[in-house]
């Protein structure tokens, strides 16, 4: 009998290969760490809170920096993370075997719904599972649910703060070029209102290793328009604002 490969998850948490052979844990680290993708966003945010090196994800591509930032008497991490669920994956899998018991991802994704304005925030409450990573920390299904913490407590800050926001199904994929249109018309009928490619990987990865997670997203290009729309795709676009929605994280970390 032939065997699907992605309905094979085997549950045994032992690898040939685990996290903590190549990052042990690092004393002191902070319980809550924080990811950001874009690298400009990422500096812009470090620069403005400072804080000190405590550690470094190690890769092909060369050495990251992992800081600890003190925010409203808070320690918390942060870490700018690689694009793609395998990468992210991976390093926040090196991540929680350094200490982190949460994790609080912000990043940007396309809209399905183009009344979502360019840099809204997005909520994510369900992704597809269109990617390959998940599979591997959770049985086989089409949809995650996700962030099943912490979502109250978000919606608290947006409110202070006056960010609007919305909340849907987010497509999580591993193909961005082949985000076709009869895919895209696929995923909308399936309650999809953005896109990206991390959000289910993560979820399961986080359920699987038993650590908190939590996910927003700032809408970036639109996909749904007869062309495609950039907007504030580019990294070095509306820097300024993305930059205020980023510490939105740091609120939410200074209150769980």
């Amino acid at each position: 009998m032939p065997v699907v490969i992605l309905e094979e998850f085997d549950p045994v948490r032992e690898a040939v290969i685990s996290p903590e052979m190549i990052f042990p844990p690092v004393p002191g680290f902070p319980e809550t760490v924080i990811g950001i993708f874009s690298h400009k966003l990422f500096s812009r945010v470090a620069e403005f809170l400072g804080g000190r090196e405590i550690a470094a994800l190690k890769g092909a591509d060369g050495l990251r920096p992992v800081y600890e930032i003190l925010y409203k008497e808070r320690r918390i991490g942060l870490c700018q993370i690689r694009v793609g669920a395998p990468a992210c994956v991976g390093d926040f899998e090196d991540i929680i075997a350094m200490g982190a018991k949460r994790v609080i991802l912000l990043g940007n994704c396309g809209v399905l719904d183009k009344s979502i304005e360019d840099c809204g925030v997005i909520i994510p409450t369900r992704a597809i599972r269109d990617e390959g990573t998940s599979y591997h920390y959770a049985p086989a299904a089409d949809y995650i649910d996700v962030n099943r913490q912490y979502a109250d407590e978000f919606k608290a800050v947006l409110n202070e703060f006056g960010y609007p926001f919305v909340e849907g199904v987010t497509w999580t994929t591993d193909a961005f070029y082949r985000e076709t249109r009869a895919k895209i018309e696929r995923r909308k009928q399936m309650g999809a209102i953005c896109v990206e490619m991390e959000c289910a990987a993560m979820q399961a990865m986080c359920d699987f290793r038993g650590a908190a997670f939590f996910q927003y997203f700032y809408a970036g290009d639109n996909l749904d328009h007869s062309s495609w729309e950039p907007r504030s795709l580019s990294g070095s676009a509306r820097l300024d604002d993305k930059a205020k929605i980023a510490l939105l994280a740091f609120e939410l970390a200074a209150r769980v």
